[in-house]
């Protein structure tokens, strides 16, 4: 089977390790890739958007399937496109276009919610001719406040400010000022829910799911949960917490009219689903979706999976993942993230990074790398995670830690106390 994933991250090199050891797989192909994708795959320079493109190479190459990791080309439609005749042939791992709406407007994840009985926050939704309307709302809520641009925006579009006159300045700023360019055109506010987050991941070919090990992620720049958000510094799977009980309640009340929703909702929907948890006294209440496999928990989260991956997913196209055996390792997994100097504001790019091949008993896998005049050089904010397995996620971090310590690059950074609150 030939296999082309669309991404230049960690993701999509956690997804290139992952399918590179499956039985079934004849030639991989990475687009664009990066400098640990060209290790044990085939880089194309391809735009991830680039449909067209995308469409030549693959029939060009006997494409059998396209492992979808970024939200933009599923939101602009992707699974749809390759519906034509020509293309039909090729499992596209993702929703319709209609199923990434979930992910493209937080208004819309909202109310499906709502239409599901869904458990999520109370929220109200205002735009740029509203402004003074949602100004009013903050005021008839507790702090701190949380506001979310409606559409995508990198995984930053989230806000969560303690002081009202603070939040309703932001909300002028995102609604009027143009603070996220269009995806703050609209934006959701919604009620504090003060609780633990952790994140559950499905699989699903439209008929029948399988439930991926859960994680926790941690996306703010500084220890301690402090600073600006980012992509994610670093995830923890399992959860600690996240115990049978959770889980089940998860999977009656969130898991199940999820799905059960997409198929009263016609939506087509053959892909992942990220759902972000707050856990409220032991209650699950839905924070976001994601259409797509999370950065940084896939790197935790499919070095977990036993099975062949690449088998589950072939299975999508005649929805019979039913028939699937999925084996989850029981061990701990933990990622640590190394970022840029300045990210997620200004940062440089190019800085050359030693020290990968001195790194023992963990997984390194790029996100922001590439090869330039031989060198494996940073080419993004978020540059490398090193991920390792452990009995409990103590001693997985321990090992990552470890690790870490050997890679160097100029103004390297990392957080170093991932798993803090568990």
């Amino acid at each position: 089977m030939n296999v082309l994933i669309l991404g230049s991250g960690g993701r999509e090199h956690a997804f290139a390790h992952a399918i590179e050891k499956s039985e079934l797989l004849t030639q991989l192909y990475v687009a664009p890739g990066n400098a640990g994708t060209a290790a044990i795959a085939t880089n194309v320079d391809l735009g991830v958007t680039d449909f067209d493109a995308i469409k030549e190479f693959s029939l060009k190459n006997d494409i059998n399937m396209i492992v979808v990791g970024p939200e933009a080309p599923l939101v602009a439609g992707i699974y749809d496109y390759f519906q034509q005749e020509e293309t039909s042939h090729i499992n596209v791992i993702g929703p319709s276009k209609k199923g990434a709406v979930l992910e493209g407007s937080k208004e819309f994840a909202k109310e499906f919610m709502q239409r599901n009985g869904v458990p999520t926050a109370a929220y109200s939704s205002f735009t740029a001719q509203t402004v003074e309307d949602g100004k009013r709302f903050l005021e008839t809520l507790k702090a701190p406040y949380v506001l979310k641009a409606d559409g995508l925006a990198g995984g930053k579009g989230v806000l969560i400010i303690k002081d009202l006159k603070e939040a309703q300045d932001n909300l002028e700023e995102m609604l009027v000022g143009g603070k996220f360019g269009e995806a703050s055109n609209k934006v959701v506010i919604e009620e504090f829910l003060d609780g633990i987050e952790m994140s559950v991941f499905v699989m699903t070919d439209g008929e029948n799911y399988k439930i991926l090990p859960n994680a926790k992620d941690y996306k703010r720049i500084g220890e301690g949960d402090t600073g600006l958000n980012t992509g994610g510094m670093g995830a923890v799977s399992p959860v600690p917490f996240a115990d049978h009980i959770l889980m089940e309640k998860v999977e009656q009340r969130i898991i199940q009219p999820t799905i059960s929703g997409f198929k009263k909702e016609s939506i087509t929907y053959k892909g992942f689903v990220f759902i972000g948890l707050m856990i409220v006294n032991q209650e699950p209440y839905v924070i976001e979706y994601n259409v797509r496999m999370g950065d940084p928990e896939t790197e935790v989260v499919l070095p977990r999976i036993k099975s062949d991956l690449l088998r589950h997913l072939s299975a999508f196209a005649k929805a019979e993942l039913n028939k699937e055996q999925l084996e989850i390792d029981s061990r701990s997994a933990t990622t640590v993230m190394c970022v840029s100097g300045g990210y997620p504001e200004a940062y440089e790019k190019g800085k050359v990074i030693t020290g990968i091949n001195e790194v023992e008993d963990s997984i390194v896998f790029h996100a922001g790398t590439t090869v330039k005049d031989g060198a494996v050089v940073t080419n993004g904010g978020r540059v490398i995670a090193v991920t390792s397995y452990g009995e409990d996620f103590k001693q997985a971090l321990k090992k990552s830690y470890q690790n870490v310590k050997q890679l160097q690059f100029d103004k390297m950074y990392y957080r170093s106390d991932i798993g803090f609150d568990l």
